[in-house]
């Protein structure tokens, strides 16, 4: 149950849209995937087992005492109304601290997660005592979450212990006065006492039960927060499979903001881009950009307006088939820990060893590959960290390469590249955008001047848009950045 609990989150993860992770944080989500499912694991394997020794023992014990004097027994009975209200009140208590530490564990480990992927950067700026307090801020929290927690659980499982020895006391008091009063004789009574002693055990193991539901229960509710949570992007009931794809892209009226009470990032912008055409994007940083091309691939959903690819609404085609004809370069390059050769094959995972040659070789970067120790069975490490940042970049593009999509998009794809790689892959983009749709957004604009169309975007949306050519000779917002950067 707790592996198939497991795959179900984290198949839920893969379900949820890019609004959903930039809200969260990646230690409290491993929290929730691994320590939560674990209490639940706990709860399946001991929870029926105590509940039914339980309740067949003071079942047993019962009927025992109450055949050797009712009285008594139902004197015993007057007690477990006082015991459920205890109970009841330290467990919210408890309930209530069991989630606040779970939260908290998740703040340890989110914070972990952020040091250790960013430990390079932490050394560079000698900020090993800022991580330091960083980390106990979030432990002194853990502490005193479970400071709380322990201290709901003393009362309650002390409580409910002492109300069990309080039944014994209460027995031994009350059957000594039936004995000098001849109501009861002492070999029912010690009978009596013994079975007292079998009915207490049981109470335990219940109270025992009790912490362990707490924990099981709030385990339980955080995952089905997740798995309640509905995806904001999902196919429609009537949504139809792309199928040959030319790469017609059109933006009709469309405006874009992150939240509803956020400003809109973009405004009533439309705009063609024909099959096979090269176009490029630029302007001010924060103006839209990679916005715009996440749109495309319905990483986030139009606020207002619609985009069409070969004339179909994207919202009414699959999201799977969408993206498997979009190939994406991001400017944040990310690759998997793993061979060279995995990371290229990621892009079509049925590849061939010659077709992952080719792609690396399209890419410029089968040289650098082959001069390491084991070529494509090159171990990179997390995240590529064995690599320079042009040969990471230039895998990424590899990767894109096999895919071989009618539209790709290369957001800041040569940001990382020396002047010869950038070169060398700047060829390689040139060829593999003949004959497909290409987006280029660059801040370098000498690395655009090939582009069939170059659009300005701005505040107001596109200000102008041209070839090269003809942008400079607009002599405005284009000619101004460019005029700028070849002062640099």
């Amino acid at each position: 149950m707790q592996s198939d609990m497991r795959t179900e989150l984290f198949e839920q993860y893969q379900k949820l849209s890019f609004g959903f992770y930039d809200e969260q944080k990646v230690g409290q989500l491993m929290t929730r995937l691994t320590d939560d499912t674990f209490w639940l694991s706990e709860l399946y394997h001991h929870g029926p087992e105590d509940i039914v020794v339980t309740f067949l023992t003071v079942t047993g014990a019962l009927i025992i005492l109450a055949k050797i004097n009712l009285a008594l027994t139902l004197l015993l009975f007057l007690f477990l109304p006082l015991m459920t209200v205890y109970a009841w009140y330290f467990n919210k208590k408890m309930n209530k601290a069991l989630r606040s530490s779970k939260d908290r564990i998740g703040d340890i480990n989110a914070q972990v997660e952020d040091t250790l992927a960013g430990i390079r950067v932490v050394k560079s700026f000698t900020n090993e005592e800022v991580e330091k307090h960083k980390f106990a801020y979030v432990t002194r929290r853990f502490l005193a979450s479970r400071s709380d927690g322990y201290r709901s659980e003393a009362y309650f499982f002390g409580g409910l212990g002492a109300f069990a020895q309080l039944m014994t006391i209460a027995v031994i008091v009350l059957g000594g006065i039936a004995i000098v009063h001849a109501a009861l004789d002492l070999a029912d009574m010690l009978t009596y006492l013994l079975c007292v002693g079998i009915l207490v055990d049981p109470i335990k193991k219940l109270i025992n039960f009790g912490q362990l539901y707490q924990e099981g229960i709030t385990g339980f509710q955080r995952f089905m927060e997740i798995l309640e949570i509905e995806p904001d992007l999902q196919d429609t009931p009537n949504a139809s499979d792309l199928t040959r794809v030319r790469g017609d892209i059109e933006f009709q009226d469309v405006s874009f903001r992150y939240k509803e009470n956020q400003k809109d990032v973009m405004k009533n912008l439309s705009l063609r881009i024909d099959a096979g055409e090269y176009v490029a994007l630029v302007g001010p940083s924060g103006i839209g950009k990679t916005t715009l091309c996440s749109l495309i691939p319905r990483f986030y959903d139009v606020s207002m307006g619609r985009i069409l690819l070969d004339g179909h609404d994207i919202r009414d085609v699959t999201l799977r088939s969408l993206r498997r004809n979009i190939g994406i370069v991001q400017q944040d390059v990310y690759l998997f820990a793993g061979t060279i050769a995995e990371n290229i094959r990621y892009g079509k995972l049925d590849a061939s060893p010659q077709e992952i040659i080719e792609a690396a070789k399209k890419a410029h970067a089968h040289d650098f590959i082959m001069a390491l120790p084991d070529g494509y069975d090159t171990d990179i490490g997390q995240r590529g960290v064995k690599l320079s940042g042009g040969q990471k970049q230039r895998l990424s593009i590899a990767r894109v390469f096999i895919k071989n999509p009618p539209v790709i998009i290369f957001d800041e794809a040569t940001s990382a590249l020396d002047n010869e790689s950038e070169k060398a892959v700047q060829d390689s983009l040139e060829k593999l955008a003949d004959n497909r749709t290409t987006l280029v957004i660059a801040h370098r604009l000498s690395t655009i001047r090939n582009a069939q169309r170059i659009v300005v975007l701005s505040e107001s949306g596109i200000s102008e848009q041209g070839t090269h050519e003809e942008l400079i000779a607009l002599n405005s917002a284009y000619a101004n950045l460019y005029n700028m950067q070849a002062k640099i």
